[in-house]
């Protein structure tokens, strides 16, 4: 799997393989990136990454809480300390995700290679995306990023 086409934040749990492990970006623009490919953009404003047993849909739906105004997500309290006010911010989200086919809940040497992966994966993606724009997406960095 690679990653999905952008979808609005108010269809994420819409998103194939979103029960999955995997990576997630997050982007905030202007202009709807709906059902475009996944490419890195200067949009992206946050890359994360779970594996938990919940998925990706779990992650998304736990960053959807905090940026809420609940508690939960520490990349998602960055977004709120910038973006106070939810409804003026989830209007303008975009996520695409890098699901990993895999059973977090085993511990077979497959799975567990496949879930060293999605943390790999994030990195690699960090890396790119300093390689493209010199820096890191705005909230995955925590000097230019505070926390609420």
């Amino acid at each position: 799997m690679n990653f999905t086409e952008w979808m609005h934040w108010s269809h994420r749990n819409e998103l194939n393989g979103i029960h999955y492990p995997g990576i997630y970006a997050i982007a905030i623009s202007e202009d709807s990136l709906e059902g475009r490919p996944f490419e890195l953009k200067k949009e992206i404003s946050y890359f994360g990454m779970t594996n938990s047993i919940g998925g990706l849909r779990s992650r998304l739906n736990a960053f959807n809480s905090t940026i809420s105004g609940k508690k939960g997500h520490g990349g998602a309290k960055r977004f709120a300390y910038k973006y106070p006010v939810y409804n003026d911010l989830v209007g303008h989200l975009y996520v695409s995700v890098h699901p990993i086919k895999c059973d977090p809940k085993t511990n077979l040497p497959s799975d567990l290679r496949k879930m060293g992966d999605v943390a790999k994966l994030e990195y690699e993606y960090f890396a790119r995306y300093v390689e493209e724009f010199g820096a890191l997406p705005e909230f995955n960095d925590q000097n230019r990023s505070p926390k609420k």
